[in-house]
């Protein structure tokens, strides 16, 4: 696997354990929530994390981007509709999402090659 892949799942999956080991109601409850929200309903699971994936390039949250193109590959997303979904990120964001538009594409060309 993709060095850039492993180091992000494995510090992920990591710092998750040490949280939710702390077993604060809290933040259990957030992560179920967030698990939950992108589940099937009414939306498909693909435009959800399409979505997701809007927002945390606007809202400029490498981790969350790179988590959710994860979940875009894993749900066989094409390259072609990634660029368009990054191309939507960069006209609701602005200029200001392009450094994270570069790194996402970076971490896409990793999962792909993996």
């Amino acid at each position: 696997m993709n060095k850039l892949v492993t180091e992000f799942n494995d510090y992920r999956e990591k710092m998750n354990e040490v949280i939710l080991s702390k077993n604060n109601l809290v933040m259990k409850r957030l992560w179920n929530l967030d698990t939950n929200t992108y589940e099937e309903g009414a939306l498909d699971k693909k435009t959800k994390e399409m979505l997701g994936l809007v927002a945390s390039m606007v809202l400029r949250c490498d981790d969350c981007i790179k988590y959710h193109l994860g979940k875009c590959q894993e749900l066989k997303i094409t390259t072609e509709q990634m660029y368009e979904i990054f191309a939507v990120a960069n006209i609701v964001g602005g200029t200001i999402v392009i450094p994270h538009t570069r790194r996402a594409a970076e971490y896409w060309e990793a999962l792909q090659n993996n």
